[in-house]
């Protein structure tokens, strides 16, 4: 039995599901540019400076110590 290739369907031409989903690709795609490109653009001056790396600095030394403790059950 073939197994079902749902892109000719979401790519057909006036097709009702590219009218539905292209604002959401657009958007995704904007979306995930530019929080990709404000990441590359931060610096470790820019961490050290900022509030929200400070307030959640002390959470982040904890997570080796966690990791050390967890004894995946692989039984």
């Amino acid at each position: 039995m073939r197994k079902f290739d749902p892109w000719p369907v979401f790519f057909k031409r006036n097709g009702r599901e590219w009218n539905q989903n292209w604002p959401f690709l657009v958007g995704f795609a904007i979306t995930g540019t530019l929080i990709t490109k404000f990441s590359l653009d931060l610096t470790e001056e820019d961490a050290k400076n900022s509030p929200f790396v400070q307030r959640h600095k002390k959470y982040a030394s904890q997570i080796p110590i966690l990791l050390k403790n967890f004894k995946p059950n692989l039984s």
